[in-house]
C-alpha cells in the first residue's frame, strides 16, 4: 500500500505542477476573477465535443465564449476585462458551462468547481453565481493550536434553532458558538456545509463541492463564523463528503461533459446501490486533482481546522460494506476486494493536509476497523488522526433495547469502550446524529420515552422511568467520555436529553420544519428537568479540560463485578467508580489504588458526581468527606480504598 501510495506521490511531485500547485487547482479551475480585471476559465471535460461559457455578462448568448481544447480533456478560456477596466463577469452575475456532448446535445452544466449556488424560490435546480465581491471576509483570528484533548460537538447549522426553519451562520455566530463554548467543547465539526441540493439528506448528497451552503447565508457569513470561533479557542472540523456524490446532473457532477464517466467508475461500479449516488474513479489523476485541491480550499479559504471523512468504509471496500460483517479477521482487510485506489487516495490526502498543515485534524469514519487507518503514512497507515469508535453507541442502544437492568454486563460494556487498537486514537461517543434521525431514537428517548411529554417539569413527582432515564443518560456519558477513547464527541442538543427525533422537511412530512431544529431553550426554563443534564455535561467536559484523561494513557480498569453491577477504573490520576446496580448502593465498598508513586497514601476527595442535587440526583453523598487510601490488598492489588 504505501509502495502504491509513493508512485502517485511521485508522479505528482515529478510533473510539471509539482504536488502544491496540482493542489492548489482552485485557484485555476472553474472561472477565476484576475487582478487586472480579466476572467481566466479552465474545465475538465474529457468527453466534450465543445465547450463554452454563457451567462449574465453575454445575455446567455451560449456560443459567444467558446474555450480553447488542452491536452488530456481540458479547456480554458480568458476573458479581457471590459475597456473601462471593470471586470469581465460582474460580481453576483449567474454562469452556466454549456457542453457540446458527443451526441451534438447542448448542456448547461454549473461548473465542478463553482464556489457559490444559489436556487431560487420558484426554481427547483440551482444557478452558479459568481461570488466576487469587492471586498471579501478577512480573517483576524488565528487558528487554534493542535488539541490535545478534543471534546467534539456535531453542529448541524441549519437546524441549530429553535424556530421552525432553516437557520443560518450568522444565528450559528451568535448564538450557538458561546452556548459551545460554555458546554466546555472545544471542536465543533459542522455538517452540511457543502452545498446539497436535497436538504433532506443531511448534506450526504453534495452536488456542489466547492460552495458553502447558500441556504445558511454567503461563503462570507461561513467565513466570520470560523472566525469567531477560533477567537473563542474552538477548532474547527468540516464533515467532508469524498466517498459519493449526488446523482443531480443539472447541478450537480454527474454527467458533466455528456458521459456516465468523467469523475466517476462508468456502469455497474460508478453507482451506489443503497445511497443512489455516484461513486469516483480515484486511480483518475484528474479526481484526485479535483478532491485533493478541494480539501486544500476549504482549509486556506475558509481556514477549516480540519476534515471528518464521511463514508470512509464504502470507500475502502469494493462490496462498500453492502452486506458485510467485520469481525476482525486480518482476511476482511487484505485481499482484492479491498479498494486500494481509494485507500491510496485517502493517504494522499492525510499526507498533503500533514505536509502543508500540520495543524489540521482528520478523522476517519469507519466501521469495518480497517488495521493502521490511523497510524502515519510512513508506516504504510491511512494517516489519520482519529477514527470514531462506532461500536460504542450500537453497544448502549443494544443493552437498553434488549436487555433488563440487572442482566446489564459489566465485563461486556468494558470490553466495548476498551477494544480498541494499541496507538490508534477513537473518538468515543454515546450517540451522534445518526441516533437522532427519524426512524432511530436518542439515549433520552430510549430511556423515558413517551414521560418525556409529560414527567420533566420539577413541579411533577419524579417517576420512576424519568428517575432512571436520567441518572442512566448522566452515567452513560461519563463513562463513554472517560473511559472509550482519546476524544469525545456529543451531537448538539443531545447533551442535555432533546426530545423526539430528527426530521427534515420532505414530502413525507409535508415539508414541516417542526423536526428540524434544537430546542436549546428546554436548558434555560428552570421548570424543566433538562438543565440538569445540561449542567452535568458541562462540568463532565470541564472536568476533563482540567484533569485532561482524554490525553491521557488507556485506563487502568480495577473492577468489573457483574453481581455488584460495579465498574472501577483510574486515569489521568483520576479514580471512577460506576454504580450500575438497579437497586443496590453499596456502604465501606472497597476499590483499587494503582497508581505509581513513592508516596503509598493518597487523599481523595470527590470532584463529580451524578447523585449531586445541581445533576437532578438525590444527594446521597457527602462532597466533604475524605477518602484515604491504605496497604491492604484487594483484587491482587496492594492498595485499596474504601467509599
Amino acid at each position: 500500500r504505501y509502495s502504491l501510495f509513493y508512485n502517485h506521490l511521485k508522479n505528482i511531485e515529478e510533473s510539471e505542477e509539482g504536488l502544491d500547485k496540482f493542489t492548489k487547482s482552485y485557484k485555476t479551475f472553474g472561472v477565476n476573477q484576475l487582478l487586472e480585471g480579466g476572467i481566466y476559465c479552465r474545465e475538465w471535460a474529457p468527453g466534450a465535443e465543445a465547450v463554452f461559457l454563457a451567462g449574465d455578462f453575454n445575455g446567455w448568448n451560449p456560443f459567444s465564449h467558446p474555450y480553447k481544447k488542452l491536452e488530456y480533456g481540458k479547456w480554458e478560456l480568458f476573458i479581457p476585462p471590459g475597456e473601462d477596466g471593470c471586470p469581465a463577469v460582474p460580481h453576483g452575475s449567474k454562469l452556466k458551462v454549456v457542453i457540446r456532448a458527443q451526441n451534438g446535445a447542448l448542456l448547461y452544466r454549473i461548473s465542478p468547481w463553482a464556489r457559490y449556488v444559489v436556487r431560487d424560490e420558484d426554481k427547483v435546480n440551482y444557478d452558479w453565481v459568481h461570488w466576487n465581491p469587492p471586498q471579501s471576509y478577512i480573517h483576524k483570528h488565528p487558528s487554534p493550536k493542535r488539541l490535545k484533548s478534543l471534546r467534539i460537538y456535531e453542529s448541524h447549522v441549519g437546524i441549530a434553532s429553535p424556530e421552525g426553519k432553516v437557520a443560518s451562520y450568522k444565528n450559528f455566530t451568535y448564538n450557538v458558538l458561546p452556548r459551545i463554548k460554555d458546554l466546555g467543547y472545544n471542536c465543533v465539526q459542522l455538517m452540511a456545509i457543502m452545498e446539497h441540493a436535497y436538504y433532506a439528506s443531511f448534506g450526504y448528497q453534495v452536488t456542489s463541492f466547492f460552495a458553502a451552503s447558500s441556504r445558511y447565508g454567503t461563503p462570507d457569513d461561513l467565513k466570520e463564523m470560523i472566525d469567531v470561533a477560533h477567537s473563542m479557542g474552538i477548532t474547527v472540523l468540516l464533515d467532508v463528503v469524498h466517498s459519493h456524490a449526488s446523482k443531480n446532473s443539472e447541478d450537480g457532477l454527474n454527467q458533466f461533459d455528456g458521459t456516465d464517466s468523467c469523475f466517476f467508475h462508468s456502469g455497474y461500479r460508478g453507482n451506489h446501490q443503497l445511497w443512489d449516488s455516484r461513486l469516483f474513479d480515484y486511480a483518475n489523476w484528474e479526481v484526485l486533482r479535483f478532491l485533493l485541491s478541494n480539501l486544500r480550499m476549504w482549509i486556506e479559504d475558509y481556514r477549516f481546522d480540519g476534515f471528518r471523512f464521511d463514508g470512509v468504509t464504502s470507500m475502502l471496500y469494493h462490496h462498500h460494506g453492502i452486506g458485510t460483517g467485520f469481525s476482525g479477521d486480518y482476511n476482511e482487510y487484505f485481499g482484492l476486494h479491498v479498494d486500494e485506489d481509494a485507500l491510496c487516495y485517502l493517504m494522499l490526502a492525510n499526507h498533503m493536509i500533514n505536509s502543508l498543515h500540520p495543524e489540521c485534524i482528520t478523522i476517519a469514519e469507519d466501521v469495518s476497523g480497517m488495521p493502521a487507518l490511523c497510524r502515519p503514512v510512513a508506516e504504510g497507515g491511512g494517516g489519520f488522526d482519529y477514527r470514531l469508535a462506532m461500536a460504542i453507541p450500537d453497544k448502549w442502544i443494544q443493552i437498553i433495547k434488549e436487555l433488563k437492568d440487572e442482566d446489564w454486563n459489566m465485563g461486556n460494556i468494558v470490553h466495548t469502550l476498551t477494544n480498541r487498537r494499541y496507538e490508534e486514537k477513537y473518538i468515543a461517543y454515546a450517540e451522534s446524529h445518526d441516533q437522532a434521525l427519524v426512524g432511530d431514537k436518542t439515549l433520552a428517548f430510549r430511556l423515558m420515552d413517551a414521560e418525556m411529554y409529560t414527567n420533566m417539569s420539577v413541579l411533577m413527582p419524579l417517576t420512576p422511568v424519568i428517575d432512571r432515564g436520567i441518572q442512566l443518560h448522566k452515567m452513560i456519558r461519563l463513562i463513554t467520555h472517560s473511559l472509550g477513547g482519546e476524544s469525545y464527541l456529543n451531537f448538539m442538543g443531545n447533551e442535555f436529553g432533546h426530545p423526539e427525533w430528527l426530521d427534515f422537511p420532505r414530502i413525507g412530512n409535508n415539508e414541516s420544519y417542526h423536526y428540524a431544529r434544537r430546542q436549546f431553550n428546554l436548558t434555560e426554563d428552570h421548570l424543566l428537568r433538562y438543565k440538569f443534564l445540561n449542567a452535568f455535561d458541562r462540568d463532565m467536559n470541564r472536568l476533563e479540560e482540567r484533569f485532561g484523561w482524554l490525553a491521557s494513557p488507556q485506563a487502568y480498569v480495577s473492577e468489573k463485578h457483574e453481581s455488584n453491577k460495579v465498574i472501577a477504573f483510574e486515569r489521568a490520576g483520576l479514580l471512577f467508580i460506576f454504580n450500575f446496580h438497579p437497586y443496590q448502593s453499596y456502604v465501606d465498598y472497597r476499590v483499587v489504588i494503582w497508581r505509581s508513586s513513592l508516596t503509598l497514601f493518597f487523599k481523595y476527595k470527590i470532584l463529580l458526581d451524578s447523585d449531586a442535587g445541581e445533576y437532578g440526583g438525590h444527594q446521597r453523598l457527602d462532597h466533604n468527606t475524605e477518602y484515604f487510601s491504605e496497604e491492604y490488598p484487594h483484587n491482587y492489588r496492594p492498595n485499596s480504598l474504601m467509599v
